[in-house]
């Protein structure tokens, strides 16, 4: 049965009432919609978590630094409202554009720390956006869990961060990467790559798995930084923004995983850009 597809606040907040006076928990699943198979294990776990589950799709003008990707990100709303179906979510929440940035809207969240390297240094004013409307979203939904995939682990950090610093009552679960069949990282983005840049891109994954393995042999990250650009170029990646080694917890450049780390990676395919993260254990001994 598909569920209910909301526009307006005042809609939602009828719902979400009614479940709060029950007793009933919320788990949210903040999404720009396009949904693939990791938006639906996001869905999965907020099933097994709560007693009611909200997924929302809003497409997010403030987190778009470049108005191309804005205009041709996809916006696939029946087609997703058809996959959400099997999973008896509760409501679907796609809010109209007034319903977040009513006219003179003039606040903005930003998180400091988190969003000074990798993401933020390359699409500047991004996590503003995204922080913005997810405190948005969370207060709309009042949602008591919010799950979130940790291929954009940098943003989980920012959310959680956000949600913390603004005393917002929320838990914000982090869920493990999805991946194709080939291990390439699910996103909306790869619904814009060809098939040839499908397969190319594929070689992303194992060359992570590669560093870090070597890494963990007691090998020096910036020993290892060149030959792997010069991989991902021959696999025809090109302007390969960052690839960096960071604390697992406070995103600190590392040389060596000496605490729980993660690799990360930007690079552009077939004119999309892909990001990825896996992580790094610590060294022992």
């Amino acid at each position: 049965m598909t569920a209910p597809i909301l526009r307006r606040l005042e809609d939602l907040r009828g719902m979400q009432k009614a479940w709060m006076r029950a007793g009933e928990t919320v788990g949210v699943v903040p999404t720009m919609g396009a949904l693939h198979a990791g938006h639906l294990s996001l869905v999965e776990a907020a099933k097994a978590a709560s007693d009611r589950v909200i997924v929302t799709i809003f497409v997010n003008p403030r987190q778009f630094n470049n108005a191309e990707d804005l205009v041709n990100y996809p916006r696939t709303e029946l087609d997703d409202a058809e996959k959400l179906a099997p999973f008896g979510v509760d409501a679907i929440y796609v809010p109209d554009p007034d319903q977040i940035y009513p006219e003179g809207y003039a606040t903005n969240v930003s998180v400091a720390g988190f969003t000074d390297v990798m993401e933020g240094e390359h699409r500047p004013g991004h996590f503003d956006g995204v922080a913005t409307v997810v405190a948005k979203l969370f207060l709309q939904t009042g949602a008591d869990q919010a799950f979130f995939g940790q291929k954009d682990y940098q943003q989980l950090m920012v959310v959680r961060r956000m949600a913390r610093d603004l005393d917002i009552p929320i838990e914000v679960t982090g869920c493990p990467t999805v991946r194709e069949p080939s291990g390439l990282a699910m996103s909306s983005r790869n619904l814009r790559l060809s098939p040839d840049g499908l397969a190319r891109a594929a070689r992303l994954y194992p060359l992570l798995q590669s560093i870090a393995a070597r890494l963990a042999g007691g090998e020096v990250f910036h020993t290892l930084i060149g030959p792997v650009r010069d991989q991902l170029a021959a696999a025809g990646f090109t302007d390969i923004e960052y690839l960096d080694l960071r604390c697992e917890k406070r995103l600190e450049q590392l040389e060596t995983p000496i605490r729980p780390a993660r690799l990360f990676v930007a690079a552009w395919m077939d004119g999309i850009r892909l990001i990825d993260n896996i992580e790094v254990p610590a060294l022992t001994g």
